[in-house]
């Protein structure tokens, strides 16, 4: 499987795992655990690409954050015109605008 090139500066859509006993409103492919208790679902998050190293990728968060990620994940993808149309103001606009 070819491996997406990815760029400082692109903009990439990450589809997080999560659990818990409410998932939030941002929820996806909500299921619920055997017994009941809690839920597994995904969360898009919206992120900057700060670094691209030769199998990972360093993403950066709107508030600052960063995070290392396996640039072969298939939770990864690059941001479609449409992901920027609707949800431009949950991208970061760029790392000199939080002071990294």
């Amino acid at each position: 499987m070819k491996v997406p090139a990815y760029k400082p500066g692109d903009w990439v859509v990450y589809r997080k795992p999560k659990r818990s006993t409410r998932p939030g409103p941002r929820a996806k492919s909500v299921h619920p655990a055997r017994r009941g208790e809690e839920y597994t679902y995904v969360v898009d998050k919206f992120w900057l690409v700060v670094d691209a190293l030769e199998d990972e990728i360093v993403v950066q968060t709107r508030r600052g954050k960063r995070h290392v990620l396996a640039a072969a994940s298939s939770n990864l993808r690059r941001a479609g015109w449409w992901d920027l149309l609707v949800n431009r103001h949950r991208f970061p606009q760029s790392t000199s605008a939080t002071g990294a």
